[in-house]
């Protein structure tokens, strides 16, 4: 059955590498298709990957080889929720120890350019709570990188 909402993530021609990474990185994620062009294509020929069809956590996506012309940005991220740092410290270094790179506030891109929130669910409750248990979250979540689970529980105690 096709969705009727799809995510189309730009490639340059590395669709169905990083599709398998996912699959290979997060639950409910699989490679579904893979479609190679039937002609060439600007930036491709005949018989090269074009389009990839999957899901990462759950979500599907269709990676398109479309060459150098666009590129990922923070405009668009994956936000990862996670139940503890074993977790999130599986996730933070698959992506960041294959190629990709540090950011903040719990933030991550891939070796494609895609960015990544991996999210403690600890961190987002913390901020649903509201008043100084948030606030005392939020103060601690802006000097970390990767998130600190315990860092954040203390936080919020006070």
């Amino acid at each position: 059955m096709t969705p009727n909402n799809t995510i189309c993530l730009w490639f340059d021609k590395d669709a169905e590498d990083a599709a398998r990474f996912y699959a290979t990185t997060f639950p409910d994620s699989a490679v579904r298709a893979v479609f190679k062009a039937p002609s060439d294509f600007p930036g491709g020929k005949k018989g090269d990957v074009l389009t990839v069809e999957f899901t990462v956590l759950g979500i599907p996506c269709i990676g398109l080889n479309g060459g150098p012309v666009f590129k990922h940005s923070e405009a668009f991220s994956f936000q990862v929720a996670t139940d503890d740092q074993d977790e999130t410290d599986r996730y933070w270094n698959a992506i960041v120890g294959n190629g990709g790179q540090e950011s903040a506030c719990g933030w991550c891109k891939d070796k494609w350019g895609l960015s990544w929130q991996i999210t403690p669910r600890v961190l987002t409750d913390a901020l649903a709570a509201g008043g100084d248990e948030a606030r005392r979250a939020f103060e601690a979540m802006m000097t970390m990188t990767k998130i600190d689970v315990a860092a954040i529980e203390k936080a919020r105690r006070g």
